[in-house]
């Protein structure tokens, strides 16, 4: 099977410090892959190389087989790849519906559009609810409210929904539980599994092996700027994953390592 997105030889510098050493990276259809790694590894370069964020400074990025060269987020959003970053990126005195198409706004049709730069608000709430509740989120009663009044988890939620809305292709989710309590996660790693039921392939970066290990499909372990291996949750324990990212245990040869 061919990954939906994969990078081959990427490699980024910041001066005398290598970032990301020669690293291979693959996505397949369908699966949620976690990506771990000891701080310092080399993750946020890397998924700011298949993201747009950072342009690598040699390899290649492929999406669907065919070979692509982002220079900024936008043109990842535009091939359908979403990012939600661990900062959320969203303004709380906006309502749910305005962040939802923050940077995207519907215009009105016609005239009204067009010359007066008048949003559909209609449209926009509409298409923003039926978004929350095809993913089950419709705990938030009022598509209207301010974001800042949500949960930290509903908050999530509303980030998740959004890419779900516009990532046609890949869902980048960078620690989506890393500030939230055990009742708020269960609801996200539910949100996660609710999207990839939906065909969409997930990258899940995570310093939470329990959270890893529940819902990854694969795992890249990632080491000294490159990709170690790649290993499946099912035949490993967290201790081993552990292991293999601070270098307490040799990582195993695995059969995903194959080049293009």
């Amino acid at each position: 099977m061919e990954p939906i997105l994969k990078g081959r030889n990427l490699v980024k510098r910041y001066g005398k410090v290598t970032a990301l050493d020669h690293c291979d990276f693959d996505l397949y259809p369908g699966e949620i892959l976690a990506v771990i790694g000891d701080n310092g590894a080399g993750k946020s370069s890397l998924i700011k190389a298949v993201s747009g964020a950072v342009i690598p400074d040699e390899g290649d990025v492929y999406l669907e087989g065919k070979k692509i060269k982002f220079t900024s987020p936008i043109d990842a959003r535009n091939v359908g790849i979403e990012t939600v970053y661990q900062t959320l990126a969203m303004s709380p005195a906006l309502s749910i519906a305005d962040n939802m198409f923050m940077g995207r706004e519907l215009r009105k049709p016609g005239w009204r559009g067009t010359f007066l730069r008048q949003l559909d608000r209609k449209m926009m709430e509409e298409k923003a609810r039926e978004k929350l509740t095809e993913l089950g989120l419709m705990t938030i009663q009022n598509i209207n409210q301010a974001v800042e009044t949500l949960s930290g988890g509903q908050r999530q939620g509303v980030a998740v929904a959004r890419a779900a809305a516009f990532g046609s292709k890949v869902i980048i989710l960078d620690e989506p539980t890393a500030a939230l309590g055990v009742k708020e996660s269960r609801k996200v790693l539910e949100l996660i599994q609710d999207v990839k039921s939906r065909g969409i392939p997930i990258i899940l970066i995570s310093h939470n092996m329990p959270h890893v290990f529940e819902v990854a499909d694969r795992i890249h372990v990632h080491r000294l700027g490159k990709r170690l291996c790649v290993i499946d949750p099912k035949d490993y324990t967290m201790s081993d994953a552990v292991a293999f990212m601070t270098g307490a245990k040799d990582a195993p040869q695995s059969g995903d390592m194959a080049e293009v």
